[in-house]
């Protein structure tokens, strides 16, 4: 099998990664193949014996990439891929180089005892929400392929089938990429890498300040784009902070269906430290995080700190102010400062009567939202100041979503899968590639009382 690789990070010093294959499988075939992707990127046909690991392509330089991270605020020294292997890279047909990653492809040196292994829900979930989140226009890394492998993963619930998901993205550098260098004390190490991050993702850069200014920037407008959606990350570690401001890692993500500021899906966020409403506060702390690895590379620290404080200082306001111009288009405005309490009563509204957030302001387009909450008076007397604004319901009609990847439909269509059922998988799949077209009513509507998943876990 042909693939265009075209290798950069590979080319780094052997610290910053572990040479290896992918462990071998039994029985691989193929699940699920994106086509588009595939020859976006260059990629002839789907092949289970190479998206599986099994066999090694010509060209591909296989390794397990090394990072460290604070996860849920506590620092690890060393974390990096302890159940990926980062195939290879290409250049796309939009002259873009992107990574190749195989997840669930056997242990490696950072596997921390782990048997670096997959099971098939999470590599399905992490299929249709980034591939989801594409369709919506949020920057995402992408899954290229689904391979099911014929062995047995063992977790708590006991034996399951195990998978290796195919993900594509930018780049794999993260948050926690510097902190590994910067924490042993690896300056030469450090400044290598963020010439390496400059030149492949920020060439506009000027100088580790650059960096980290143009990487705020980009997290900014994630985090907001996440916001807009009702998107629940789940696990906001520094490893799972992009610096090419792509959302990474759909471990115990969701998508809510009632609104709530506090709401948490993930099963081992116990503090609620990656609610929805601290995720951009969480997205400062990070940076923050990054700032203090790079300040690392300065021999005047002083004016350094001076710097990299200035710049995630700017953050918030930069957050708040991509938050409104969001949330102002849901509304069908271009929202001034002034509106941010038109915007903020509607939310407050939201919350105290359970509406649903995709369902509520998809429904503000056509004029029946009302039906949506318990105390309609309160929603009609918001609702006459709001349009003494002249909302644009064009602009609304293209900024809110009719369907979401909601986590009852995941579920039962992770259930189906491991029956050998993927129908509900290409249902879901097809109708979230078109998230601002009304398909199967089924699919839109949120899930009754008995089919609310309360909690999500980590895909391992």
């Amino acid at each position: 099998m042909q693939i265009p690789f075209d290798n950069s990070y590979a080319k780094l010093p052997d610290g910053f990664f572990t040479r290896l294959d992918p462990t071998p499988v039994s029985a691989p075939q193929m699940l699920a193949w994106n086509d588009a992707l595939a020859g976006n990127l260059g990629i002839a046909q789907p092949d289970a014996q190479v998206f599986s690991g099994n066999v090694v392509p010509e060209g591909a330089a296989p390794l397990a990439q090394l990072y460290a991270g604070h996860q849920f605020g506590q620092y690890n020294p060393q974390l990096g891929d302890g159940r990926a292997i980062l195939l290879g890279e290409v250049i796309d047909s939009a002259g873009t180089r992107r990574d190749i990653q195989f997840k669930g492809s056997g242990p490696t040196p950072y596997s921390r005892m782990g048997d670096g292994r997959a099971w098939l829900g999470p590599v399905l979930r992490e299929y249709v929400v980034s591939e989801a989140m594409h369709a919506l226009g949020i920057p995402t890394t992408r899954a290229l392929a689904a391979v099911t492998t014929g062995d047995p993963v063992l977790r708590e619930q006991g034996p399951l089938p195990g998978a290796v998901l195919t993900r594509i993205a930018s780049s794999h550098l993260r948050v926690g990429t510097f902190q590994v260098f910067a924490h042993r004390g690896q300056i030469d190490d450090l400044r290598t890498l963020t010439d390496y991050a400059i030149a492949r993702h920020w060439p506009q850069a000027d100088g580790p300040m650059g960096l980290l200014a143009a990487v705020c920037a980009a997290q900014a407008k994630l985090i907001t784009a996440w916001m807009s959606v009702g998107f629940i990350h789940g696990v906001m570690n520094t490893d799972n902070c992009t610096i090419s401001g792509e959302t990474i890692d759909y471990g115990p993500c969701a998508f809510m269906d009632a609104y709530s500021e506090a709401r948490v899906f993930s099963s081992i966020d116990r503090t609620a430290r990656y609610a929805y409403g601290n995720q951009p506060r969480i997205a400062v702390w990070n940076m923050a995080q990054l700032a203090t690895a790079l300040i690392q590379l300065f021999d005047d620290k002083d004016q350094a700190v001076q710097d990299a404080t200035k710049i995630v200082h700017a953050m918030p306001d930069m957050l708040q102010t991509a938050w409104l111009r969001r949330f102002g288009t849901k509304l069908g405005l271009n929202a001034t400062p002034e509106d941010q309490p038109l915007i903020e009563d509607l939310l407050a509204m939201m919350q105290s009567q359970g509406a649903d957030f995709t369902n509520t302001f998809a429904a503000l387009a056509t004029d029946q939202a009302r039906d949506q909450f318990s105390d309609r008076q309160a929603f009609d007397t918001w609702r006459d100041t709001w349009q003494t604004r002249k909302p644009d319901t064009d602009l609304m009609a293209r900024s809110n979503p009719l369907i979401i990847p909601r986590n009852h439909r995941i579920e039962a269509m992770i259930e189906a899968a491991v029956t050998g059922d993927m129908a509900p998988f290409e249902r879901l799949n097809t109708a979230l590639a078109q998230p601002f077209t009304k398909t199967d009513p089924n699919l839109h509507r949120p899930p009754t009382d008995q089919e609310i998943v309360p909690a999500t876990f980590c895909g391992t």
